[in-house]
């Protein structure tokens, strides 16, 4: 498998199935974990960095003998490659920064990738479309064992497994969710259940993580700490809350369709033609008109889309994702008219374009 290999497919986090995969877009768990014989990320040399990376990969590719696994190593990689894996979810933003001695092994069904030298040295996350968590957290902890059998982590008998950021301590587990949810933010209602989650230790982050905005209507679900909890007792919060998030949107969607039908009729009809006809257009206003198409199809507004061609759109319309596809760098104006001559096509099923990626 190829880089360029992943631009014919939907990534795990958009495929369009699942429990609740109207609403839920992913579930996703993220280990942190450091080895013993080296200090953390923060005060490594170059050297400690480069051994680090080598013990690592060797070991991965132990562990992903069965699977057709990508390695990658960031210092190879292009910068218009680093954002494309950080648009697919399969790196951070602040892995596709770094330079010397950080990599990525990848599935190549993209269920999971582990990031060597971010934050901590090593970074195991797993992905599944739509709500489900005990999956993902089995094929996490399957994962994290296999890598444990041969190298000894950072691990104190009180505390847990140690890592660079204090919050991680603990289990080293971040438990997210992806929901999308547009009605809340129509209604208005979205600050309070956010402020609602705040209080409970959840955290609500954008699209691409921490510090990130929430384009298109998405946003992620976490837990704040592991200290103290274990790693069910993070799965059962998450969890817990995720399906009461469902019904406020749920809740929200039936109130726009029996009070506000017209002008919700109006604000999707809006968007998909905006889409199918625009001459130029950036990345947030085609992720934020997407949404509304989204949830238009979901509602039965739309009748011939499907959520597997939306959810492919959002993220091939990306800015690292077009120009892999047209094959050339190109700047933010030359990519707002690819962009806009792309959803034509694609939408309007000119020259026979229209669907091209593989939905599994």
């Amino acid at each position: 498998m190829q880089l360029d290999d992943l631009t014919t497919k939907n990534g795990e986090w958009l495929r369009g199935v699942g429990p609740e995969s109207d609403i839920v877009i992913s579930s996703r768990v993220r280990l942190a974990r450091n080895l013993a014989d080296f200090p953390f990320i923060s005060r490594t040399t170059a050297q400690d960095r480069a051994r680090i990376e080598k013990t690592l990969h060797e070991r991965v590719e132990e562990v992903a003998s069965e699977n057709d696994l990508l390695y990658l190593e960031m210092s190879q990689l292009e910068k218009v490659d680093r954002q494309f894996l950080v648009e697919r979810h399969l790196i951070s933003r602040e892995h596709a920064e770094g330079q010397d001695a950080r990599a990525v092994a990848i599935d190549a069904r993209e269920k999971f990738s582990l990031m060597i030298n971010e934050e901590d040295h090593l970074r195991i996350q797993a992905m599944q479309s739509g709500l489900d968590l005990n999956a993902v957290w089995q094929q996490v902890n399957k994962l994290d064992d296999l890598v444990e059998e041969k190298l000894t982590y950072a691990f104190d008998e009180r505390l847990g497994y140690l890592t660079a950021c204090p919050t991680n301590v603990g289990t080293g587990m971040r438990v997210s969710v992806m929901l999308h949810l547009p009605a809340l933010v129509i209604t208005r209602q979205i600050d309070k259940v956010f402020r609602s989650l705040q209080k409970i230790s959840l955290a609500v982050r954008g699209l691409y993580g921490e510090g990130s905005q929430a384009m298109g209507d998405f946003y992620q679900i976490s837990n704040q700490v592991t200290l103290g909890l274990s790693e069910s007792d993070l799965i059962r919060r998450v969890r817990d809350i995720v399906p009461v998030i469902i019904d406020y949107e749920r809740q929200a969607r039936d109130f726009l369709v029996k009070e506000s039908h017209e002008n919700l009729h109006d604000r999707v009809s809006r968007a998909y033609g905006i889409l199918r006809t625009a001459q130029t257009i950036s990345s947030e206003e085609t992720m934020h008109l997407l949404s509304s198409v989204r949830m238009g199809v979901n509602l039965g507004l739309i009748r011939d889309l499907n959520i597997p061609t939306i959810n492919e759109l959002f993220i091939r319309t990306q800015p690292a994702h077009l120009q892999k596809i047209t094959g050339g760098e190109m700047e933010t104006t030359d990519r707002n008219i690819e962009r806009a001559r792309y959803l034509r096509r694609y939408l309007n099923k000119e020259d026979g374009a229209g669907p091209t990626a593989e939905h599994n």
